[in-house]
């Protein structure tokens, strides 16, 4: 058996990401960050496949998201305030890590394990940040779902996907706790 260790129990019995709109300055640098995303890549990866790798997006690049956002918008038909939205996404942020889903060829290992074990990355570079003291989201959004943003903005070939964007920076303003799922009325238990 390993070690208890309370204090991270404690931690992911409490974690809660912080709305990307409340993150400000300072983010951490790359000496700060270099933890965490070793942190986020210590993941499930039946295969030992690595199918994911980081793109980390600093201010200037973040702008340059943002006002590739508009372009994308408009080929998809999307709404202004759609547009604006996930505009702000990137135009407010001031760091956030890609994390991308680069399936690998295998004849053992299913495509959909590859993608659990992407967005394991994106779960453990989020709790990485919380843990650090770092306000963090996880996000996502239409931007990142279109082929044609993922290949002009991050330069992503055929067979990767974005798996989210995690913003991370100071936490501006504590949010409310939030409900929480009811463990007996979703867990079912099988003795037999």
């Amino acid at each position: 058996m390993p070690t208890p260790n309370p204090a991270a129990l404690d931690f992911l019995l409490s974690r809660r990401s912080r709305p990307a709109k409340t993150l400000g300055l300072p983010v951490p640098d790359s000496d700060a960050l270099r933890p965490l995303l070793a942190a986020a890549t210590r993941v499930p990866d039946h295969g030992k496949l690595e199918p994911w790798r980081l793109i980390v997006l600093e201010r200037a690049a973040l702008v340059r998201l943002a006002g590739l956002v508009a372009e994308a918008g408009a080929r998809l038909g999307k709404s202004p305030e759609d547009i604006a939205k996930a505009e702000t996404q990137f135009a407010d942020a001031h760091l956030a890590v890609a994390v991308i889903e680069s399936p690998k060829p295998s004849d053992k290992i299913p495509a959909i394990e590859q993608t659990y074990s992407a967005a394991c990355v994106c779960l453990s570079l989020l709790n990485a940040a919380l843990a650090a003291g770092w306000g963090a989201n996880w996000l996502s959004g239409w931007p990142s779902h279109d082929r044609g943003f993922a290949q002009t903005a991050l330069g992503l070939t055929e067979h990767e996907r974005i798996a989210g964007f995690l913003h991370i920076g100071t936490e501006g303003a504590a949010p409310p706790e939030r409900p929480r799922p009811d463990i007996d009325t979703i867990t079912t238990w099988i003795s037999e």
